[in-house]
């Protein structure tokens, strides 16, 4: 057994015990002690001689009791919320979660864009009424959607869309990569509206940074077609939620489902609460029973490279 201990820190995620995490990885790293840390004293006290330590989060407080620390596997895909200056002056390696969410956050995706096209919701309210009465649906084959940011979740989503007989748009940094969609083009303005202009379903999968901050706003919405989706599985403030909500007053969108919202958590008393064209879900499309074990997969295989003295890491993004 490894003298240099993993340790996964208390904060869990979707309501899952970290203690599923630790098993998962004693599972995949027999020879390697894994510690779980209760407390916050815990932390402090157990990082101290950890090599690899596993969590949603590190902030100052914690790094500075780190003396032996050469890798933070972060649970989450997004790494914004680190102290990435202080973890690279300490020279620890940064790992994240990318791909972990893949699979569920794209069936999520499909499930609601078949919802609103199959007329799922009224179905339901027409059930709830005990109503036996026809209503008219629409088809989704032969849509054209267009899928903001083609990392793994971006990805996954084009997969799953290959069997629905629908062209597809990416939107990229560097749309000179290609993808897996029929299409890709970048973000300035000229493509961008290109792209909208065209698009029956518009899913935003793209990390929040300067240049997404406020991407789809009043002109976006005036250039998307009247019967046009939304999906929002990237975060809040991705849309301009003013503007959101004027383009469905004013029936200029066929509808929305947001998993994520600006602000967030969203307020009771909120008017995207009350149209009949938006499904909310509460920041739950990366939920799955298999988080863990795709996680512990990936730490795994970074844990087996590290002591084999390997230099490259999966998913290193410092």
């Amino acid at each position: 057994m490894s003298t240099e201990p993993i340790l996964v820190l208390r904060r869990g995620t979707h309501g899952m015990p970290v203690t599923d995490l630790s098993n998962e990885l004693r599972d995949r790293l027999p020879d390697h002690e894994i510690r779980v840390a209760e407390t916050p004293v815990g932390e402090r006290e157990l990082i101290a001689d950890a090599r690899i330590a596993v969590g949603m989060g590190i902030d100052e407080d914690l790094l500075s009791h780190a003396e032996n620390l050469d890798l933070f596997a972060c649970a989450y895909a997004g790494t914004g919320h680190l102290p990435m200056g202080s973890l690279e002056e300490a020279g620890v390696a940064v790992t994240n979660a990318a791909g972990v969410h893949g699979p569920n956050i794209a069936e999520g995706v499909v499930g609601s864009i078949l919802a609103f096209y199959r007329g799922f919701f009224e179905g339901r309210d027409r059930q709830t009424n005990h109503e036996w009465r026809h209503y008219q649906t629409d088809e989704f084959m032969g849509a054209t959607v267009t899928v903001v940011g083609l990392g793994a979740i971006g990805q996954a989503i084009v997969e799953r869309l290959a069997g629905f007989g629908v062209d597809t748009i990416g939107v990229r940094y560097t749309p000179e990569k290609g993808g897996p969609t029929d299409e890709v083009v970048g973000f300035e303005e000229a493509d961008l509206h290109g792209a909208l202009s065209r698009t029956d379903v518009l899913v935003l999968a793209c990390p929040l940074t300067d240049t997404t901050r406020g991407l789809i706003g009043e002109e976006e919405f005036v250039t998307l077609p009247e019967d046009a989706l939304l999906v929002n599985i990237a975060r809040g403030p991705v849309v301009e939620t003013e503007a959101l909500v004027s383009a469905l007053r004013r029936n200029k969108l066929r509808g929305a489902a947001l998993d994520v919202t600006d602000p967030e958590p969203l307020p009771g008393d909120h008017p995207l609460w009350d149209f009949g064209t938006v499904q909310i879900t509460p920041h739950n499309a990366g939920h799955t029973p298999r988080y863990y074990e795709r996680l512990a997969d990936i730490v795994a295989g970074n844990v087996e490279r590290i002591d084999a003295g390997e230099d490259e890491l999966e998913n290193q993004v410092a």
